[in-house]
């Protein structure tokens, strides 16, 4: 597998084709029928087993090799986002107010392309190679649909393995970081209850207003007096609504906001710190406070051993000088959900570009499409190649 690299290159016009297609079509979550069936369908040209409208839109792609005993599986999200593109290239988005603002399009041009480039040698792979594109992973949803439909299972996954764009490494680099990569990903939801009334009159009334915003003031010493130093979370509050009226004293508010933490002891903490402050700093100013905590993704964990293999693909495909230690990412993947189940590693392609992930001019530099796809396909065969 030495010329996995070189190979790749020579797909590279293919790669950006297949890229700029899904990029000019974007689709939003649960709605990538298009981009479904242009992976669907090259999957079938090159002979591999296809399963379509797995959890409503997503594709699954079976290539057999020399030895079925084991199998490993490669992984790649579809949706796009609700961002009208700023950008003016020739493959921007013709869709109005949707736009792949992500790199998921990146993602399922790299994955098919591993899926080209082993196929090619199916006759010595040592092992199956499951393709897994899935819908909806921009609303945390995606993941636990192909998981309802058993997608690791016949043949049995071993392990899996994904990336995702990097806009802060350049092309031709890729960031591999063993343990928490990403963060786990919940959603708070806050009722502030109390009397309303005229506002010339506030001490005949129980400020809902007042008690929110002491609230959001409180909720930030979970982190900065609850949690360890040495460990890290966040508590952000995203939305306040409250109120009808400039001289009415509300005796309702409603927010919402999110909240991150890597270490899942630390997770199981957040709903019992957040209830406390939230209790208390409403008591004592004579409202009442209640709390909906919903567990969205846990963290994003890499296994050790899984890195391994995809550190000596890096290696080759790669070179040792590029690859980078990822910062970690407080930003969320239902790729951990996979991992919940069996072992895996995710990996950050450098894709270079002046813009961050949701942003309406988001673009990658395509020279990272074949030693992306080149990754994949080798840390696949190597984990396959691999005597346990």
């Amino acid at each position: 597998m030495t010329d996995m690299a070189k190979r790749a290159k020579s797909i590279a016009d293919l790669l950006s084709n297949i890229r700029r297609d899904i990029h000019r079509h974007p689709e939003l979550s649960f709605q990538e029928h298009r981009t479904a069936g242009v992976i669907a369908d090259i999957l079938e040209k090159k002979g591999l087993h296809v399963r379509r409208g797995v959890a409503g839109t997503g594709v699954v792609g079976l290539l057999e090799g020399m030895d079925s005993g084991k199998c490993v599986a490669l992984r790649a999200d579809m949706d796009a986002l609700p961002i009208q593109e700023k950008n003016s290239t020739e493959y921007a988005s013709v869709h109005p107010g949707v736009m792949h603002a992500c790199g998921h399009d990146v993602h399922v041009a790299c994955v098919l392309g591993s899926a080209i480039l082993l196929s090619e040698v199916r006759e010595s792979l040592p092992g199956s190679v499951k393709f897994i594109f899935q819908p909806a992973e921009e609303i945390n949803k995606g993941a636990k649909a192909m998981m309802k439909e058993n997608v690791l299972s016949n043949p049995d996954v071993e392990a899996i393995f994904g990336l995702h764009t990097a806009p802060a490494i350049p092309a031709g680099k890729i960031g591999i970081r063993s343990g928490p990569l990403m963060a786990a990903v919940d959603t708070i939801r806050m009722t502030i209850l109390g009397e309303g009334g005229h506002g010339a009159f506030p001490h005949r009334t129980r400020d809902a207003v007042v008690a929110s915003a002491a609230v959001v003031q409180n909720l930030q010493t979970i982190v900065s007096r609850k949690i360890s130093p040495f460990d890290q979370a966040v508590v952000s509050i995203g939305t306040i609504h409250g109120g009808e009226a400039n001289n009415v004293i509300s005796d309702r508010v409603e927010m919402t906001g999110t909240v991150r933490t890597y270490d899942p002891d630390t997770r199981k903490r957040m709903p019992g710190l957040l209830k406390n402050i939230i209790t208390n700093t409403c008591s004592a100013l004579e409202t009442e406070g209640e709390l909906q905590y919903i567990f969205d993704l846990p963290s994003l964990v890499n296994d050790p051993e899984c890195v391994e293999t995809g550190r000596l693909a890096a290696d080759e495909i790669f070179g040792r000088e590029n690859i980078a230690v990822p910062a970690l990412s407080g930003g969320g993947e239902d790729f951990s959900i996979y991992l919940d189940h069996v072992p895996g590693a995710f990996f950050f392609l450098g894709t270079g570009g002046s813009h961050e992930w949701h942003h309406p001019e988001f673009d990658v530099d395509e020279k990272c499409l074949s030693p992306g796809a080149a990754m994949l396909a080798l840390t696949a065969w190597k984990f396959l190649d691999r005597k346990d």
